[in-house]
């Protein structure tokens, strides 16, 4: 018996090499001007740049140009729509990583109206409901992690004592256009490799295992997985097939939005919004450096207290895929799994937290703010002392 389920809105999804060269006459089809919001530097210092620009100038296209520095903020949001509303800007375009496309993503949410994003960002904001309209968006991911490409959320973050990380959601900002193009990810340096695919492990790896999973979201994820598996390493070390793994990363990440958006996520992403907020501490590292940790506290607690849990066998369904071996025990799978996440931490050379500043006495704190959306989806309910004993884990 398959239980209900809803599948919701997608993006129209290009995928391949070479695919960002349909960016300018998709641009075209919504109007003469657009506003392209990028990274800092890697995509204006490639080929890439000049080969859209003179592509835009061909279909008629003119531009406005934001560049994205850092995890995005409410100002820089706000910032941006205050300085292009009114100024005919009829679609736009991100390319870039995940902090860029949450970005546009949330400009061309708030262009048409002019409004604030501080009415409508989850937790934090006015609680005024998104009534649209929204600008044609077309998102082109630079890196293999975040999936936003897929998703109606736009993540931003305000740093510090009272700091935040909380998304602007809507369908109505579901991106027009994916353009998953694996030839775009050939700049990225071996660090931002590790935490972007370990951000894409780790969503895959949550949105299985979560309570709102379904038979679609758990076909996408065991897909991506295999695909992180296969293509990783053969992309970080930079070996005679980087560009396979590339793609496979590419696509890995791709599906991590895509069941995220459906399935939602888990401890890791819980405990990430507060130390994203807290900390200088890149999303995709936090979510590399507690995945193994979290994973081995879920997997005893179902075992004391819910061992009827299905996820329970996904997890075990889990380690056969990412270890390339069939467990005939499913315990040994679980055991498995965990080692193999020990082992990419260490190999990938992901950080602890006390490198990023977090004390022991930031670890009350963190947990309870910890408790929110992607929390609300793990596949047990954690009690605090488990929840702060992942920190102390990868601390």
């Amino acid at each position: 018996m398959i239980e209900p389920f809803s599948i919701a809105r997608l993006p129209r999804i290009e995928f391949g090499a070479g695919v960002i060269a349909k960016l300018p006459e998709l641009l075209a089809h919504y109007g003469e001007r657009t506003l392209l919001v990028t990274g800092a530097r890697a995509f204006q210092s490639s080929s890439h740049w000049q080969t859209l620009s003179a592509g835009l100038e061909r279909a008629g296209v003119t531009w406005e140009h934001l560049q994205v520095t850092d995890e995005p903020s409410p100002s820089l949001v706000d910032t941006a729509v205050q300085r292009w509303h009114g100024a005919g800007i009829q679609s736009v375009a991100g390319i870039g990583g995940g902090s860029v496309l949450d970005a546009a993503k949330a400009i061309a949410g708030l262009l048409p109206s002019g409004d604030t994003v501080m009415n409508y960002l989850e937790g934090v904001g006015a609680g005024k409901d998104y009534q649209g309209p929204a600008l044609p968006f077309v998102a082109a991911p630079t890196t293999a992690g975040t999936g936003s490409e897929a998703t109606k959320n736009a993540v931003l973050s305000e740093r510090g004592p009272q700091g935040f990380k909380r998304s602007f959601r809507h369908d109505l900002l579901v991106p027009q256009y994916a353009l998953v193009d694996p030839d775009l990810l050939a700049t990225c340096p071996p660090r931002q490799i590790a935490a972007n695919a370990m951000d894409a492990l780790t969503q895959l790896l949550e949105s299985f295992v979560s309570s709102r999973a379904n038979p679609i979201t758990d076909a996408l994820a065991e897909s991506g997985l295999n695909a992180v598996r296969e293509g990783l390493f053969a992309w970080y070390e930079n070996g005679p097939d980087a560009a396979a793994g590339r793609s496979c990363l590419a696509y890995a990440a791709l599906l991590s939005g895509i069941s995220l958006a459906q399935a939602g996520l888990g401890s890791v992403h819980g405990l990430a919004s507060p130390l994203g907020a807290y900390f200088p501490i890149p999303h995709g590292e936090v979510c590399g450096t507690l995945v193994a940790a979290a994973s081995r506290i879920n997997i005893d607690a179902m075992r004391e207290r819910e061992p009827d849990n299905p996820a329970r066998d996904k997890y075990a369904r889990a380690g056969n895929i990412l270890t390339g071996r069939l467990h005939q025990n499913p315990r040994n799978a679980r055991e498995a799994l965990v080692l193999v996440l020990k082992e990419w931490t260490e190999r990938l050379e992901l950080p602890k937290l006390r490198s990023y500043g977090v004390e022991e006495a930031d670890f009350p704190r963190i947990v309870a703010h910890s408790r929110g959306g992607s929390m609300k989806t793990n596949p047990i309910l954690l009690s605090d002392e488990e929840v702060t004993e992942i920190l102390r884990q990868r601390w």
